[in-house]
């Protein structure tokens, strides 16, 4: 018998993903059409992500627009981005919303650090769950006698490096979203 780890690391694969998009959402003080992927509108009974409502574009460096499709959620669409903790302070031209980006403050700047941190936090707690999930596996398989003592160590040490590897991952994406952040 031996234990699967597959299911498992498709789970720290989805954890890292999550991470990846919520990094998407700090802002780095340059436009990006990603800047805005993480906003929910408003929309339709519910919340719709802000790129199922119109177009998102970057004409300028310091500019995002999203074009709205149907001009009775413009102004969900406006209210969205400004209640965002991206402190970003959209304008309305008939169906185009202009979103400049303000250059980030150092303070800001040090205070999508701290956010950024935290989100690599969560992450790598998802993972130590995720480890501890599979944990109990394994000690659940020794306990009915289905895997060996010897294995049970071997599968721990195991499910150990995998998620030491994700760990590291998640601190190498952070790594990289900080120096982007502090990059004036």
């Amino acid at each position: 018998m031996s234990i699967e780890f597959k299911n498992f690391e498709e789970k720290m694969d989805k954890s890292i993903e999550a991470l990846r998009r919520e990094f998407m959402g700090l802002r780095s003080g340059r436009a990006s059409p990603t800047l805005l992927e993480p906003i929910a509108v408003e929309a339709y009974g519910g919340k719709v992500p802000i790129n199922q409502v119109g177009n998102i574009g970057v004409p300028e460096s310091r500019l995002v627009t999203v074009q709205v499709w149907d001009e009775t959620l413009i102004q969900s669409v406006e209210k969205a981005i400004r209640n965002s903790d991206l402190g970003l302070n959209p304008m309305i031209e008939g169906n185009i919303i202009r979103v400049p980006i303000p250059e980030l403050s150092e303070e800001r700047r040090l205070e999508m650090v701290k956010i950024a941190s935290k989100y690599a936090e969560d992450s790598k707690i998802t993972i130590r769950n995720i480890r501890r999930d599979a944990m109990d596996l394994i000690k659940d398989e020794e306990k009915q006698k289905r895997i060996s003592k010897d294995d049970s160590f071997q599968f721990s040490e195991d499910i150990q490096k995998i998620t030491d590897k994700y760990i590291e991952k998640i601190d190498t994406l952070f790594k990289d979203k900080e120096k982007d952040i502090i990059k004036v």
